[in-house]
């Protein structure tokens, strides 16, 4: 394992699909190395992996599926992504950013603005055609998340990267 680990939250399988679907539709295919996901944390220190894998296994343990629900869509300027509000998961973010405190490089200090990206590094044209055909949707739909996953990023040397799934944990609190 060479790159930073990246903890992502994992949506229920017919979101998912739902997702996926816009990504492999609008996301430029030689960019689109990742599925669908919400990230928690984009650069974890690869030497942390023991201590994220036992900190985030009793986490998922003890906590119900964090209920959601997906809030419209979202200008990146050059994409586009669906926002997600969900309370819980930024409730479980902050309990992971205090225990990880010290392992958190700037991009993972701040307030997380969740969000599920389906469109990124195009012509301006083309985000704004997508966001008008799907203005409207996404609002309110509830949703909870199923688990975690963390994985650790291998650098591409044409840019971007892959992912290698290092652990999955089922949230089954109570």
């Amino acid at each position: 394992m060479s790159g930073p680990l990246v903890l992502t939250a994992r949506l229920p399988a017919a979101l998912f699909g739902q997702m996926q679907g816009l990504r492999r539709a609008h996301y430029p295919p030689e960019r689109n190395h990742v599925p669908a996901h919400v990230t928690l944390f984009h650069a974890l220190p690869p030497s942390s992996l023991g201590e994220v894998h036992r900190l985030v296994a009793r986490l998922c343990a003890m906590t119900r599926p964090p209920a959601a629900q997906l809030a419209g869509v979202v200008d990146l300027g050059t994409g586009t992504a669906v926002a997600v509000h969900s309370p819980a998961l930024e409730a479980v973010h902050a309990d992971l950013a205090t225990a990880l405190h010290g392992l958190l490089g700037l991009a993972d200090q701040g307030t997380p603005r969740f969000h599920v990206t389906i469109q990124n590094k195009v012509p301006r044209r083309k985000v704004r055609a997508l966001q008008a055909a799907l203005a409207g949707r996404f609002q309110g739909e509830p949703f909870a998340f199923a688990g975690l996953d963390l994985h650790s990023l291998q650098r591409l040397p044409e840019g971007g990267g892959t992912w290698q799934t290092q652990a999955q944990w089922t949230f089954r609190g109570r």
